[in-house]
Formats: C-alpha cells, structure tokens, sequence
C-alpha cells in the first residue's frame, strides 16, 4: 500500500468533510442569526413593558458607560428608565433589568437570563417575590447585601450577583445626565 491511501488520503477526506461541515454552519448561522435577534429584540422590549407598563414607548440612553450595563433605555413620556445590567453568579451571568422612577427609587427588577442552581440559586433569581425586596429602594447609593436586601439562605452567591448587577444599574442612573 502507497504513502497516498495510508496517510494522505484519509487527511484529503476529513479536510474535505470539515469544509463542508463548516460551510454548512456558516450557512445555518447567516439564516438564523437574524432571526435570533429579532426575538430577542421583542423579548426585550416585551420585558420593557412590564417593568413600566405606563410608558408610551422608549428610546435608547447614549453617552452613560458604566461596566456590566449594556442597554439604558429611557420612557418617552418620562414615567421611568430601564437600565440593563449582569453580574457573574454560581452558574454564570445573571443580566437584570431594573425600571428606575423618576424620583430616584426602584420601581422593581426583573431576571431575565441566568444560569443559576435549580432550588439554591433559583430561589434568588427566579422568584419574583424575592425581587420585591428591591422596590422602593433608593437609588442614589449603592445597596449593601444584608443592609438594604437580605440575601437568601444558602444562596449567597447568587444573592450577591443580583445585587451586583442591580448596583451597576444604579451606578448607571446616577450618571444620566
């Protein structure tokens, strides 16, 4: 047997395979990638809506650079202001969004991705009810873990997470101009 059929032949084939393996994927990602952030584009603004249904509409906050915030998004008629924000917890990112009055106090927060523990992390940012900690909170300072929020028993990770990125947000509504 030839150096060609033991060696070479077998490294053409999977070359080979591997190119159209990765054109095929390319090809996928172009038609889905849209797709993709539409969803999440209506999946954001659908959580915008929540978190202040009274608003009109909204219309992105530029020129505010604060770490762990990627979207600040202002009422059009001045009801409130909805600052993304994520902090790294036990599983991974936990991304909040945190709806601001507009007399400096949190209105409430929401989850909106996270990775945390199910039953320990989870009862921290998949709980609403423990959200409601958060509402009526001043916003001029950051919040102190156990001061302000208690954190949850056995899920201080993801408690200090929660209100890290609720921290970042606030940082960033105090730098709206």
């Amino acid at each position: 047997m030839s150096n060609w059929n033991k060696i070479f032949k077998p490294i053409v084939v999977l070359v080979i395979i591997c190119i159209v393996i990765t054109g095929a994927l390319a090809a996928t990602n172009s038609v889905t990638d849209p797709i993709i952030d539409e969803a999440t584009r209506v999946a954001q603004q659908k959580a915008r809506t929540e978190l202040l249904p009274e608003a009109e509409d909204f219309e992105p906050v530029t020129g505010v650079e604060v770490e762990n915030v990627s979207d600040i998004y202002a009422s059009t008629n001045d009801v409130g202001v909805i600052i993304t924000s994520s902090a790294k917890g036990y599983g991974g990112d936990v991304v909040v969004m945190t709806a601001f009055n507009p007399d400096g106090t949190i209105k409430q927060i929401k989850v909106t991705e996270q990775a945390e523990t199910k039953g320990i992390g989870s009862k921290v940012v998949a709980t609403p009810s423990y959200w409601e900690n958060y509402m009526g909170l001043d916003a001029s300072d950051a919040l102190v873990l156990n001061e302000d929020v208690d954190a949850v028993t056995s899920a201080t990770i993801s408690s200090t997470a929660l209100i890290n990125a609720v921290n970042s947000a606030i940082e960033a509504y105090n730098a709206i101009p």
